[in-house]
C-alpha cells in the first residue's frame, strides 16, 4: 500500500512539474495579453514528417490549422534567426517554432513607430526569436509559439501551438508571451544555438 501511495505522489508531483516547465507562465502570459487588448488561441500541434518530404520547396502550400501557423509541415531548412524588413517563407519559420522559436509577424498597415518598437524590443534579448512583416497579418502584429515535451525524451506529444494578436506593440504582453513559451518546441536546440544569424 505504502508503494502505492509514493508512485501515486511521484505521479502527481511529475504531473505539476510538466505543468510548470509547458504550461508556466501561461496565465500570467494571458493576464498580460488581456490587459493590452490582445487576444490568445491555442491549437493542437500538427504532426510534420521527419525527413520534411511533406514540403519539399519553399512554395509547398500547408493545410495548417492557424494563420500564421503555429506548427505542423515545414521546409528542412529554418530561416536565419534575425529581424526582417522582407517577408519570410512561413514553411521556413514553422521550422524555426519546431526548434523553440517565437516568431512575430507585422502587417503592411502597421505604423512603422510601432515597428520600430518591435525592433528594440528584439534588439534587447534576440535569441529564438525571428520578427518578419506579413501581408495577410493586416494591422495586426501576431506572436507564434509551438510548446510540446522535448522529443529527445522519446515522447510523442507535439504539444500546441499558440498565437497572440495584438494591434499594437505592448512591451509587458510580448515579454509575458515569450517568457512563457520560448525554448519549448518539440526538437529543441539551445538558447546558444538560435542566436541572430545562426
Amino acid at each position: 500500500m505504502l508503494y502505492l501511495i509514493g508512485a501515486a505522489g511521484i505521479v502527481a508531483l511529475a504531473v505539476v512539474l510538466a505543468v510548470l516547465v509547458l504550461g508556466g507562465g501561461d496565465e500570467d502570459a494571458q493576464s498580460a495579453l488581456d490587459g493590452a487588448g490582445c487576444t490568445l488561441e491555442s491549437f493542437p500541434a500538427m504532426p510534420n514528417v521527419p525527413d520534411h518530404a511533406d514540403v519539399p520547396t519553399l512554395t509547398t502550400k500547408p493545410n495548417w490549422n492557424s494563420n500564421p501557423p503555429t506548427s505542423g509541415p515545414h521546409y528542412g531548412e529554418w530561416a536565419v534567426w534575425n529581424f526582417y524588413d522582407e517577408e519570410v517563407p512561413l514553411v521556413k519559420s514553422v521550422h524555426n517554432l519546431e526548434h523553440g522559436g517565437v516568431v512575430i509577424h507585422y502587417g503592411p498597415q502597421v505604423p512603422s513607430s510601432e515597428v520600430e518598437k518591435l525592433r528594440a524590443f528584439y534588439d534587447d534579448d534576440p535569441n529564438g526569436i525571428l520578427v518578419a512583416p506579413l501581408s495577410s497579418n493586416g494591422d495586426e502584429i501576431t506572436l507564434s509559439a509551438w510548446t510540446a515535451p522535448d522529443a529527445a525524451t522519446g515522447t510523442t506529444d507535439r504539444g500546441r501551438g499558440w498565437l497572440a494578436r495584438c494591434t499594437s506593440f505592448n512591451n509587458d504582453a510580448f515579454a509575458s508571451f515569450i517568457q512563457a513559451h520560448r525554448y519549448k518546441g518539440p526538437e529543441r536546440l539551445s538558447p546558444e544555438q538560435l542566436a541572430p544569424g545562426s
